[in-house]
């Protein structure tokens, strides 16, 4: 490897100090030792433009990831990889770059050390050991800034550049061209607006909450009054309810006076009246003692009526009893009459039956012998059983057959019913993720007959992995893009499907179709076995099974059967490994490895990423496997078919027999009746003789029954004689009792009429005496009443008063209670009125006036509290608008540079481009951005430089004269782009070109690094570029062997 770069100077020991034209910050030497494709290079960059030039894979590259890394820059920042150790040149272990800063007053030299199997790095400041924070710190303090596009714009990152929102271009451009403290005061813009937001809303709720307080308490206020005016009524209606009860017992005691005179009165009148009536009284009393005896005879008479009663009663219930008794004998009598007639009945009836039984039996003398016939039926009829018999069986083994086919047929039909739920899951995920492929298969399988080849559903739906720990591997490789893919046998068949699906459906659906030729059994450049002492086991294809056009796609596009994939062993070789030759890509247990070779030196370069677990193809169904069930069902299904027809032949068989068996039975039922009715006839006549002698010996004796039927009436009507006598006897007593009854009720009669005749003269003085003592009784009870009722309201009125007695009574309360009416009546009219007017008042209590007082402190707070709050919002914004004018002013001026700078570049390219601060409100910090707007053509408007809008090579030329209008400000030491013409048009190539060399190297300007594979021809070159050309090959001598002047010397030679 070779450099050469004009302009640098070099001192013995030590660091080396910048000539002349550095500034603070520039580069002044770069060492890299087994850095990526270097084993050792020194590189010396100049004062302005360095061109570095080089062909593709020379290493160019290496040298910005070298500043990148040695400037303390994150992976990420390069976009190669997460992992430092991977910069660490291919077979060694340690590798370091060593960066020269200019400085005033000595250089700065920071060395890194990358240790790749730890993936750790050792920092040195200057030679002597520092940590990566430190370092930082420092390249902070030189305003040089890595992870700032503006400043330095990596390859893989130039897209993103034009991708930068407003906001995130102007703090870039803030930090590479703004004065140091310019992006610090856009920082406490947006804190101070933020602290502004929360403090406007505070004062905005604290002014809310006053203004509601004041409101409340407005409405309170008139609570207040109107609660002092019910207190008002109520006070009134206090000393109401005292005197109430002082003009009740006024009343009652009145009352009460009036009650002890009226009821001694009514006691004087009483005993007047009892000294005139105790004669007659006498004479009633005596006539009530000679009544006495004679109704307690009365009462025994009715006692001794009952009894007889009774008794009568009982001994005709006797006789009727008895009289049943006879009538029932006689209806006994009755039925031997009737059972000894049907009994002479039954015997003529039997008599008869012989007579016919005998002379049926003498018709069969005559007739010939049915037992050759039987004999023939019999053995006709076992054969016939015999052959049943061998049918059961047969049925029997067929029908366990058949239960054993079906339980076959069960067990694969459920296995099958797991496998498409299976696949059901894969629909549903695929539905999850990408709707519109989902609505296209269910399409696609209804109306599958418009297609001519074969079409197959989405891959992540066909492909099938033998192992689910496979899945990893296969959906890591294949893209998901081509995983929601239909694939397609014929090309017309895919456009008249995309035609469907995408122009009038308006699905996005993806398509492929298979290559014609089929690729699905291309052989592996290198047989597995001669891999496998890497710890390969397998190629990617040997992982899973897909149909043919599937797998013929993937073999052509993807190449899975050359893809390895090894274990855990092959991850502790992978050094080994990336060396083997036609190794491009290949896996571990855990990670993906891609291997490039460099096409002029054979230098490797490897990229890792770490596999993640599978989410779609984890869901495993044997294919094979699910076939396999599918012939097996069929054929289960042919069997079941075969053995259901042998066993209906079989039971038709089965049932012909049976109707055989019928007819041969009732035949020989019928031989056998006619050989056994000649015996039967003559046990039929035997029996009826037998039972005939039976019932002649078992007749009945009518004329003993009927003399034991008299003597048993007899015997009961003797009974119903004593029991006569004693019913007769019974009645006479009750009909004496009952006339010595008579005589007693009218001698009653006599002295009840007396008795009632004095008790009428009595009665009309009785009458007024009993009212006398009614009254008296009434009166005492009222007295007693009122004197209670004086007891109870003198305790109420004392209670109420809050006194012991009368005499208690306060003089301040006496005068009040003395302006009240003296009358109930009127206190209870001002009672009533008083409540109506309290009662008014309602929702009202001490908790008004208490919460009304309250709130009014509140207030008086909240006045406070808002005072202190709009004072400090008032303070705030006036530091905020010191604090925006600061930054503000400056930014705009920074700004204007830029659009001018920008501006003058677009037009001379012939072009037009601005560049404007942009915001949608003043107020808002956090909002502001810069917008770069250009026009590439005169027949269209600026539009902003997006991702979309332009095309590649006008983002390109966009970003670049973005940058060279930042490198006139020239604030940042140095900056890195690479390969940014990319894209760009030769015409564009060469404007910018012109831009950039007129521009980096005026001597207001710093340092710039420009990678490119190539330098334009006929191109003006300024005197202040340095170029450097980067060569990398197996003839090239090493750096120390390099000779400037004996290589310029042989060109001057051989061009002359």
């Amino acid at each position: 490897m070779a450099q050469t770069f004009a302009g640098s100077q070099k001192r013995d020991g030590g660091a080396e100090e910048g000539p002349m034209g550095y500034v603070e910050g520039s580069i002044i030497r770069i060492k890299m030792y087994n850095f990526l494709t270097y084993n050792y290079a020194v590189v010396r960059p100049g004062t302005n433009l360095n061109l570095v030039i080089g062909p593709n894979g020379s290493g160019k590259s290496s040298i910005l990831c070298a500043i990148c890394l040695g400037l303390a820059g994150k992976t990420s920042v390069l976009g190669k990889g997460d992992k430092v150790g991977l910069f660490v040149k291919r077979g060694c272990n340690i590798g370091w770059i060593e960066i020269e800063l200019y400085k005033k007053g000595g250089n700065v030299v920071i060395k890194r050390e990358i240790h790749m199997e730890n993936n750790q790095s050792v920092w040195l400041l200057n030679g002597r050991n520092s940590s990566q924070k430190a370092v930082e710190e420092v390249v902070k303090a030189l305003h040089i800034q890595v992870s700032n596009l503006c400043q330095f714009l990596p390859q893989e990152r130039v897209s993103e550049f034009s991708k930068m929102s407003k906001i995130e271009l102007l703090e870039a451009t803030e930090k590479s061209v703004g004065p140091p403290e310019m992006y610090d005061y856009h920082c406490q813009l947006k804190n101070f607006r933020s602290k502004e937001r929360e403090l406007e809303n505070v004062v905005k709720e604290k002014a809310s909450f006053l203004e509601k307080a004041k409101q409340r308490n407005e409405r309170n206020k008139h609570d207040v009054t109107r609660y002092y005016e019910k207190k008002k009524h109520l006070d009134r209606i206090e000393l109401l309810e005292k005197k109430k009860p002082w003009v009740e017992y006024e009343m009652a005691r009145q009352e009460l006076e009036g009650v002890k005179k009226e009821r001694d009165e009514a006691k004087k009148q009483r005993a007047n009246m009892k000294r005139t009536h105790v004669p007659m009284l006498n004479k009633i009393k005596t006539i009530e003692n000679q009544l006495n005896p004679i109704e307690a005879q009365m009462k025994a008479k009715t006692v001794g009526i009952t009894e007889a009663s009774r008794t009568c009663k009982q001994k005709q219930d006797q006789l009727d009893r008895k009289n049943k008794e006879i009538e029932d004998i006689k209806q006994g009598f009755k039925m031997k009459e009737v059972e000894k007639h049907d009994h002479q009945k039954r015997i003529s009836n039997t008599r008869r039956i012989i007579e016919g039984l005998k002379a049926e039996l003498a018709t069969f003398d005559d007739q010939q012998d049915v037992t050759p016939q039987l004999d023939a039926v019999n053995a006709e009829l076992k054969h016939n059983r015999e052959e049943r018999a061998s049918i059961q069986g047969e049925v029997a083994d067929l029908r366990r057959e058949m239960d054993n086919h079906s339980a076959e047929s069960k067990l694969l039909a459920k296995k099958l019913n797991d496998m498409n739920n299976m696949m059901k899951a894969k629909e549903e995920k695929l539905k999850g993720r990408h709707r519109d492929t989902h609505t296209a298969l269910q399409w696609l399988r209804q109306n599958r007959q418009l297609f001519t080849g074969n079409v197959h559903e989405p891959m992540m739906l066909v492909i099938n992995v033998k192992d689910p720990r496979f899945a990893k591997y296969v959906e890591n490789y294949i893209s998901f893009h081509d995983l929601r893919s239909f694939v397609f046998q014929r090309k017309d068949d895919r456009e008249k499907f995309m035609t469907e699906v995408r122009d009038h459906l308006n699905l996005k659906v993806n398509s492929i179709y298979a290559p014609e030729v089929s690729c699905s059994n291309r052989a592996p450049s290198r047989p597995i076995g001669s891999l496998e002492r890497f710890g390969f086991y397998s190629y990617l294809r040997e992982m899973f099974d897909a149909p043919e056009e599937v797998m013929s796609y993937l073999c052509f596009q993807y190449k899975v059967h050359d893809v390895p994939v090894g274990n855990n062993k092959t991850k502790e070789m992978i050094k080994t490994v990336i060396e083997e030759p036609y190794m491009r890509v290949f896996y571990t247990s855990d990670e993906r490895y891609a291997v490039k070779r460099s096409f002029y030196s054979n230098k490797i370069s490897t990229s890792n990423s770490a596999l993640t677990p599978s989410q779609y193809l984890n869901i495993v169904v044997d294919t094979e496997q699910k076939q396999h069930l599918e012939q097996q069902m069929k054929t289960c299904q042919v069997k079941l078919q075969d053995t259901g027809e042998k066993m209906t032949t079989l039971q038709q068989r089965a049932a012909t027999l049976d109707r055989t068996d019928n007819e041969l039975r009732e035949e020989k039922k019928q031989l056998s009746l006619t050989k056994g009715k000649k015996r039967l006839l003559e046990q039929k006549i035997s029996a009826k003789q037998e039972s005939q002698r039976q019932m002649e010996q078992s007749g009945i004796d009518l004329e003993r029954i009927e003399e034991e039927t008299k003597n048993k009436i007899s015997a009961v009507n003797s009974q119903k004689v004593l029991i006569g006598t004693e019913f007769m006897s019974k009645m006479k007593l009750r009909h004496k009792l009952r006339m010595e009854e008579v005589y007693l009720a009218l001698e009653i009669v006599g002295l009840t009429a007396e008795k009632t005749k004095l008790e009428n003269d009595y009665g009309q003085d009785g009458a007024k005496l009993r009212t006398l003592d009614q009254v008296c009784s009434r009166l005492e009870q009222r007295k007693n009443q009122l004197v209670e009722t004086c007891k109870d309201l003198m305790k109420k009125a004392s209670e109420i008063c809050n006194i012991d007695s009368v005499e208690s009574v306060s003089t301040g309360l006496h005068a009040a209670l003395s302006k009240l009416p003296d009358t109930l009546d009127e206190i209870e009219a001002l009672l009533a009125e008083e409540r109506s007017r309290a009662d008014g008042f309602t929702g009202l209590s001490e908790n008004v006036v208490e919460e009304y007082n309250r709130r009014e402190q509140e207030v008086k707070n909240l006045e406070k509290e808002l005072n202190e709050k709009t004072n400090a919002l008032t303070t705030y914004r006036q530091n905020i608008s010191e604090a925006k004018e600061r930054w503000l002013n400056p930014l705009k001026l920074l700004v204007d540079q830029i659009n001018k700078n920008f501006s003058d570049f677009f037009r001379s390219m012939q072009c037009a481009g601005e560049v404007e601060l942009h915001t949608e409100n003043e107020e808002e910090y956090d909002k502001y951005g810069i917008r770069i707007r250009v026009k590439f053509h005169n027949s269209t408007q600026l539009h902003d430089l997006t991702g979309y809008h332009q095309s590649g090579g006008e983002r390109s030329v966009s970003t670049m004269l973005y940058l060279m209008a930042l490198q006139e400000l020239n604030r940042c030491p140095f900056r890195v782009v690479d390969e940014i013409n990319q894209g760009m048009d030769p015409t564009n190539e060469r404007r910018v070109f012109d831009i950039v060399n007129r521009t980096a190297c005026k001597e207001t300007s710093s340092q710039y690094v420009y990678i490119t594979p190539k330098l334009l021809e006929n191109m003006h070159y300024s005197e202040g570029i340095t170029i450097s050309c980067v060569h990398n090959s197996h003839t090239m001598v090493s750096s120390h062997q390099w000779d400037e002047k004996a290589f310029l010397g042989k060109r001057i030679q051989r061009k002359a």
